[in-house]
């Protein structure tokens, strides 16, 4: 390491939402002295890492190439323990930061472990209790648990999670969760609805209401996808002043059901994967969200959005207990009924837009560069 740097700091990211959590922590980084600060593009969702990188004008130092079509969990993991091995013996960090709960997290952080590499994990702490919900989310966050020098808990639930397995409690530190920063960020570039595509412009001058749809998790691969997609398609033939907007994730397992059950309605418009820059202004039009993702039930509270969440439990808990999220899990019966409760009820409705995000403050990022700075193993 050049010896004008007294600290050299290795970020991971391997899909989208790693990006746009790991984005302001890197930012943050940027604006200090004496601090090397390099970027590793995993690669694990190459075409929507790059639109995030677009949004937030990144540019990885290092990209890694382990996608192949129709691949294993298993031979993806391969691909990356190699991959991020030959990476750290040639970079050599002081810290590698990962983020959250994919495969790229737990490889990079275990091999990083192997070579006594200090690991932050940005993120840390959430839990479902159930090692197939999300699936194969919840290893992968407690593997990289394990290893981790420094956990950022988002929340004070997710640092309980961490002290009841035994983590020290000076190694955890409570930062409120990133993505909350890097809404904010974009938000400033998001005051009008140009960035969204035309068909959506057009929607929102007609005046119809707009329910946002996303769903990509594994868990719901097959039976659950096709349940999702009957009640979606149900709703869509019940309320004639609604349009579900749904951008598609790219993995063949949510294509293939989604647009055989979806495609040609007139209340239905199946979009491309969207920028994050249009997906916020999305956010911002609709009336409620339909989804499976984590990261939107962080984001959905502080922009007053009711989130109804397509799986059977969650690791953010507490988005349901403060009202802003309802689990509504994969039948398309009890979707139905949710989904048109809010579109009927105006008291339903503003009863989960008018909380306070429980997530955060947005100046996690800030929290996170001081711990690691100031670290004293």
């Amino acid at each position: 390491m050049s010896p004008q740097y007294s600290l050299h700091v290795l970020f991971i990211a391997g899909t989208r939402p790693e990006v746009i959590k790991l984005a302001p922590v890197l930012k943050a980084f940027a604006l200090k002295d004496g601090v090397r600060v390099e970027l590793c593009a995993a690669g694990q969702h190459k075409e929507l890492l790059e639109q995030a990188f677009a949004d937030f004008a990144l540019s990885p130092e290092y990209r890694l190439d382990v996608m192949q079509p129709g691949q294993s969990l298993a031979s993806l993991s391969g691909r990356l323990f190699h991959a991020f091995d030959r990476l750290l013996n040639d970079v050599q960090p002081d810290w590698v930061v990962v983020q959250g709960d994919t495969t790229s997290t737990m490889t990079a952080a275990l091999c990083a472990f192997y070579k006594k590499i200090k690991v932050a994990h940005v993120e840390a702490g959430l839990r479902s209790h159930s090692l197939g919900a999300p699936f194969p989310e919840e290893l992968n966050r407690r593997v990289t648990g394990i290893v981790a020098d420094l956990h950022f808990a988002p929340t004070p639930r997710a640092q309980a999670n961490l002290l009841q397995e035994g983590t020290p409690a000076e190694r955890i530190k409570v930062t409120g969760n990133t993505v909350v920063d890097a809404l904010r960020w974009i938000e400033k570039s998001c005051k009008d609805t140009n960035t969204l595509p035309r068909a959506i412009q057009e929607l929102l001058q007609s005046g119809k209401r707009i329910v946002l749809v996303t769903g990509h998790r594994r868990e719901s691969f097959g039976e659950g996808f096709k349940a999702i997609s009957t009640a979606i398609r149900r709703l869509a033939d019940q309320h004639v002043n609604t349009v579900f907007v749904y951008p598609v994730h790219l993995n063949p397992n949510v294509r293939k059901p989604v647009e055989e059950l979806l495609a040609g309605h007139e209340r239905i418009l199946l979009l491309e994967p969207l920028s994050y820059k249009a997906f916020i202004t999305l956010m911002k039009v609709c009336t409620l969200i339909l989804t499976d993702s984590g990261g939107v039930q962080e984001e959905a509270p502080s922009l007053g959005k009711p989130v109804l969440l397509m799986r059977e439990v969650t690791e953010r808990p507490e988005g349901i207990e403060a009202g802003t999220t309802k689990l509504v899990g994969v039948d398309a019966d009890q979707i139905e009924k949710e989904v048109s409760t809010l579109l009927d009820s105006p008291e339903a409705l503003v009863a989960m837009t008018s909380v306070a995000n429980p997530f955060g403050d947005g100046q996690a990022s800030e929290r996170i560069v001081a711990a690691i700075i100031e670290y004293k193993p």
